[in-house]
């Protein structure tokens, strides 16, 4: 009972508390002349050089067509730029090797690296493209365990490669979706898969675009057909993963084969440096490094003849 005035106290101090927070006036606020937005970070000099740059070059290729590093082949690689970025990026590529060169060795080596710019771009780019296109066949089991679970649900097969697109990974999600919206801009669904399939170089999922066309065209389970299809697919992958590793003993054995007299070289030049100096000055020397040149590319285009299989 001595608890109960010190409770009553308490709430009536609550309810007080309460009623000056919500009848107070507001606190003084920012007048309309004085409020600005949100402004970023001004660009550095380098962006606005860079900028500047990119549209110089996008400019330059706006008046003509050249199919070097053009959007297709960015595309295919998975870059998000454009043909004048990709140029930018060389060019400042190339002009870093240009001064690593002259900081190094010299003109000579400047000269070699900034030459050497495009091959290294293309490289890339070709390295890009064969990782991205492999990585759409690993995933297309699982495309097409999709695409029938779509389709027994009772979906269109567009809307089952929408799902596909949806819950795939890239690169299957980027060229499904892009299956999708050239087929609702008006075009046909098989021209846009064999695009597909020739994009991505994949024999299978050719086989795939076909089964959907034969399917529109005579009728039937498409679901079935596309397991069976999925199975067939399954086994050439394991016969390709038991082939590649029997062939991979091959192409360690040429990698050590065209690289043991490089490697003999260099240790020699390194324990020995005037040990091959009569090889880099005698015209003999020079006929047999060209010798050695020719046998060793006609060897490796040999073996990689043979380990190169077909399935």
């Amino acid at each position: 009972m001595t608890l109960l005035p010190f409770g009553v106290g308490l709430l009536f101090c609550a309810v007080l508390v309460l009623g000056i927070v919500l009848l107070s006036p507001g606190g003084a606020s920012v007048p309309l002349d004085r409020r600005r937005p949100v402004e970023g970070q001004p660009d550095s000099q380098l962006t606005r050089f860079a900028g500047s740059a990119v549209h110089l070059v996008d400019g330059f290729f706006s008046r003509r067509t050249v199919r070097f590093f053009n959007r297709e082949t960015l595309e295919q690689a998975g870059l998000r730029l454009s043909q004048a970025d990709f140029y930018v990026l060389l060019l400042a590529g190339a002009v870093a090797g240009a001064i690593a060169g002259l900081v190094v060795a010299g003109p000579l080596l400047a000269v070699m690296l900034v030459m050497l710019a495009p091959v290294a771009g293309h490289l890339v780019i070709g390295f890009l493209t064969g990782k991205r296109r492999t990585k759409f066949d690993q995933q297309l089991g699982d495309t097409l365990q999709l695409l029938s679970g779509g389709l027994r649900a009772g979906h269109s097969i567009l809307r089952a490669i929408d799902a596909a697109a949806s819950e795939s990974q890239s690169p299957t999600s980027e060229e499904m979706r892009r299956v999708v919206t050239e087929t609702s801009l008006g075009r046909d669904l098989l021209a846009s898969l064999s695009d597909t399939a020739d994009r991505m170089r994949n024999e299978d999922f050719v086989w795939i675009a076909q089964a959907i066309q034969i399917n529109r065209e005579v009728g039937g389970n498409l679901a079935e057909v596309l397991d069976q299809v999925n199975e067939t697919i399954r086994e050439r992958s394991e016969i390709k993963g038991h082939i590649k590793s029997l062939a991979a003993e091959g192409k360690f054995s040429a990698y050590i084969l065209m690289a043991m007299p490089i490697g003999i070289v260099v240790m020699l030049m390194l324990v020995n440096p005037g040990y091959m100096n009569v090889m880099f000055t005698h015209p003999l020397g020079w006929g047999m490094i060209v010798a050695s040149g020719i046998l060793m590319t006609i060897g490796g285009l040999w073996m990689r003849k043979i380990i190169d299989l077909k399935f």
